[in-house]
């Protein structure tokens, strides 16, 4: 072997370990930029939880609240019973009392 063609081979795998040594510097690179989108999902991924505990919570207390107003409807109907019987006594008193 010349010392040229041994010149040319020592160039060749100077540049060819370069090479690898670019290619592994960017895997690495992206490995790092896949675990801080890891770690974005994750954070998303708790705040989605919160939000589900929170909506489950505001569901459980509008399903409260409707199951007591059913529960007083009653009460509300008689108070509205109560007060339109008021009114029919009262008009029947006004109109008596114009005749």
């Amino acid at each position: 072997m010349t010392d040229q063609e041994l010149k040319q081979l020592i160039e060749s795998n100077a540049r060819t370990a370069q090479a690898m040594l670019d290619s592994m510097v960017e895997a690495r690179l992206e490995r790092e930029e896949l675990r801080e989108g890891i770690q974005e999902l994750r954070s998303g991924f708790t705040r989605l939880e919160d939000i589900v505990a929170r909506l489950t919570t505001v569901q459980e207390g509008m399903t409260n609240l409707l199951a007591s107003l059913d529960n007083d409807r009653p009460t509300i109907l008689r108070k509205l019973n109560t007060i339109e019987n008021k009114v029919d006594r009262l008009l029947e008193k006004s109109e008596d009392s114009n005749l």
